[in-house]
């Protein structure tokens, strides 16, 4: 059972990036006209500085513009799942780069009205694609639309509800159409990412569960999964940002901490002002074990984030939960818990976000002594949700206090 819940994991990781829609520079790449719109263009500039609400709102005129048009709903269904990932808080990779993202307990936190309007916006853009297939089987741009809207729809089951199997299933009919796009038009940049998602991920599953697979013609190379991420980069006019967040992602699950910065610099330079790359750079240098470069690092995020207008949108508590990290695995235990604690106070932080910062701040009171005050942490993580993974870990230690193993 470890080895399907690897899987699952692994799979479910990539999901969450697997289409954030964003606009390259590549005039030469084959893609849909609309996708170099000044009216799109304009509204991934507002999307790449985590100005959601802008976003949504141009994507919504240009929807209005273009009735019936798969990839005008597509887009604007892709800026409403990411506006709604990221007020949950869920596009903190560390919150996903470890198994216990697949296994542990969480509650719904789901908005059911946000949820009905993305399902609402995926259904109709599978039905103008279908329409359009139904008049040309052959139609690249209803394909890829297909596709794209089938691997949204899947990152939503994934990180928001924890469907894996229903995400599963969708990520593999969106792959399938992506690659159907791909042997009608080779040179079609875009329809890349999904494809060489899958292509990784499946070649990154243990050998018995990939043998297992094999049987039912499932196949893929992590290095081919590169070579189609790398394309995507290059030659992407709508996929070129989310292939090099996704290359960074797989290299950092293969612990090339070096290579994953470099990709990130580059998104960094990019876009300075777009708060999630400034954070995923400080999260790799404390994952590659440079504990104080990367609490400094944090520091300087939150030092800038307290600058008017620095960065449009800012979920500051993923950088003191980070800090509290970093700093805890340099024994700093008083200084941890006291970002910890600031992560879970923090206006911006999600209900998972506060119990793993709670109970976190809890363990590092502990190991200074700081009895009463865990306590109140422990009680807190609790109250927030009994049932979580964070309560359970909570509860065990109300009785006696943590101890390092």
């Amino acid at each position: 059972m470890k080895t399907g819940l690897t899987s699952m994991q692994a799979v479910g990781s990539a999901l969450v990036l697997l289409i954030g829609a964003g606009a390259s520079h590549a005039s030469s790449a084959h893609t849909n006209p609309l996708n170099r719109d000044p009216l799109v263009r304009d509204a991934y500039d507002h999307f790449y500085q985590l100005d959601y609400a802008g976003a949504v709102t141009r994507f919504e005129r240009f929807h209005a513009q273009h009735p019936g048009d798969p990839q005008a709903t597509t887009l604007l269904l892709n800026a409403v799942l990411f506006q709604d990932l990221y007020n949950l808080d869920l596009l903190d990779t560390t919150f996903y780069s470890n198994d216990s993202f697949a296994s542990g307990k969480r509650p719904n936190s789901e908005d059911p009205k946000v949820r009905d309007r993305i399902f609402s916006l995926a259904d109709e853009a599978v039905h103008e694609a279908d329409w359009n297939l139904s008049k040309n089987p052959k139609d690249v741009d209803a394909l890829f639309a297909r596709g794209w809207v089938h691997s949204l729809k899947a990152t939503y089951l994934a990180m928001v509800e924890r469907g894996f199997a229903a995400g599963l299933h969708l990520s593999i009919e969106a792959k399938n159409d992506h690659e159907h796009v791909l042997q009608l038009d080779p040179d079609y940049a875009d329809a890349k990412l999904v494809f060489g998602i899958y292509q990784y991920v499946v070649g990154s599953l243990p050998i018995p569960f990939k043998m297992l697979i094999g049987m039912a013609g499932i196949s893929g190379t992590k290095a081919k999964g590169m070579e189609l991420l790398n394309d995507a980069a290059i030659h992407g006019t709508i996929t070129s940002v989310e292939a090099r967040t996704t290359m960074a992602l797989f290299l950092r699950r293969d612990h090339k901490y070096p290579e994953a910065i470099q990709v990130v610099e580059s998104l960094k330079q990019q876009y300075p002002h777009d708060f999630l790359f400034c954070l995923e750079e400080a999260n790799l240098r404390q994952e590659s074990g440079a504990g104080m470069t990367a609490a400094a690092s944090y520091q300087a995020l939150i030092d800038q984030a307290s600058k008017p207008g620095y960065f449009p949108s800012a979920h500051v508590d993923l950088a003191y939960f980070g800090l509290g990290k970093s700093l805890n695995g340099e024994r700093h235990f008083d200084e941890a818990a006291k970002a910890y604690e600031q992560a879970a106070s923090s206006p911006t932080a999600g209900v998972e976000l506060k119990r793993r910062s709670l109970v976190a701040a809890g363990m590092s009171r502990d190991l200074v002594g700081q009895r009463q005050q865990a306590l109140k942490d422990y009680q807190a993580t609790i109250q927030l949700a009994s049932d979580s993974e964070q309560a359970e870990i909570a509860r065990r230690y109300l009785d006696r206090p943590y101890r390092e193993k």
